[in-house]
Parts: structure tokens; sequence; C-alpha cells
């Protein structure tokens, strides 16, 4: 994880939004975001953010098959992640040194997707359960790292943290319309504020 535990999730109409949102986000200190695949064009516009944003982490979300880890690979993803627990996607991410994050979550769940391999294991979709979830799973699992995603309000930051989460998963909450032509503004102040949360709860911990 950056220094900073926070993942910016961005699903667009096309991958050339990306483009302001991405500054807007690293320039107030969110420094890992996850691109969709389920937004057109999004691996074939990597490259040209990854050679822009050397201070960035820019990893490929929705990976759902090996060919579609392999491309994100190839075009610079930092990391990967998946909605789902898929061993083919995650062995592929071991064996070429790539950070995975795999979509679990029932224990049942959670605990194949880390014993295949995981980095860390998403918990998806994380509204469902709540911080107190995370904390249930660490009593079985201590070692486990966990990273909620899906429905993580900005409020609860700080209790999934404390929780024992490894970062944070942020979509809508974080991201509102910035991507449809929404204010950049009011997304530069979410994002320090998110940053401000996140990096205190580090700090304490």
């Amino acid at each position: 994880m950056q220094e900073t535990p926070v993942i910016a999730v961005l699903r667009a109409e096309e991958a050339t939004a990306y483009d302001r949102v991405v500054d807007v986000l690293v320039e107030n200190g969110v420094r890992s975001i996850e691109l969709t695949l389920t937004t057109p064009g999004t691996s074939e516009h990597l490259p040209t953010l990854v050679k822009r944003l050397d201070d960035a982490e820019l990893g490929v979300g929705t990976v759902t098959t090996v060919e579609q880890a392999r491309q994100a690979v190839d075009a610079g993803a930092s990391y990967l992640v998946a909605p789902v627990v898929d061993t083919d996607v995650i062995e592929f991410a071991v064996r070429n040194g790539v950070r995975v994050y795999p979509g679990a979550l029932s224990p049942t769940e959670v605990l194949s997707a880390w014993e295949a391999g995981a980095t860390a294991v998403k918990i998806f979709p994380a509204e469902t359960v709540g911080p107190q979830y995370g904390k249930h799973l660490r009593g079985p699992f201590p070692d486990l790292q966990f990273i909620p995603s899906g429905g993580v309000a900005l409020d609860d930051i700080a209790s999934w943290l404390r929780a024992g989460a490894a970062a944070v998963s942020l979509g809508g909450p974080l991201v509102g319309d910035a991507l449809s032509g929404g204010s950049l503004v009011d997304l530069a102040t979410r994002a320090r504020r998110v940053v401000d949360v996140a990096t205190a709860e580090r700090a304490v911990r």
C-alpha cells in the first residue's frame, strides 16, 4: 500500500475521462487509483497515464480472466483487482510479481483467496457487512490483509482502518460526479478530507 491507505476506484463512460480526475486525486494526496475494465479503452489508455504519473500507483480492476490480467500488466498496471476469487487470475499475478486483490465476502471465500496468494483480499460488497466484520475476520485470520470495497462511506473510513483494513477502496463517495463533468473543486475537497482521515488513523495504529 501507499503511505496513504486509500484506493480511488474510477468507472467512466470512456477512458479519456480519467485524465483530469486522476490529476486532481494525485495532486490532493490520493496516489493509488484503480481503473476499471468496465470503462471502454482502459487498457489502451493506461500506458499514457503511467508515463505521466510516475508518483502514483495505477491498478486495473474488474479483472475476470487471465488474458485481461496479462493485458493490464503489459500496459503497466501496478496491481490487479478482481470482483471474485479466480485462482487462475491470482496465480498469474503471483507468478508475475504483481499485487492482486480478489473480491470475497464469506469467511470461506476470504480464506480461499488468501491461501491462493492474494496480496490482500477485497471485502466486497463491504456495505453489506460493515467495519465490525473486519474485526471478526481478524479473529480466526490474524495475518489477513483486507481492503473493504463497495459502498464504503467517507464516515466509515476510520472505522474500517481501526478494524484492521490495510486500506479502503472508495468509488462514488469519493469521486462523486467528477467523471461526468462534475465539480473538480469538490472532488479535491473530498480527496483532502479522505487523505487527512486515513493518514491520521494510520499514524495511531
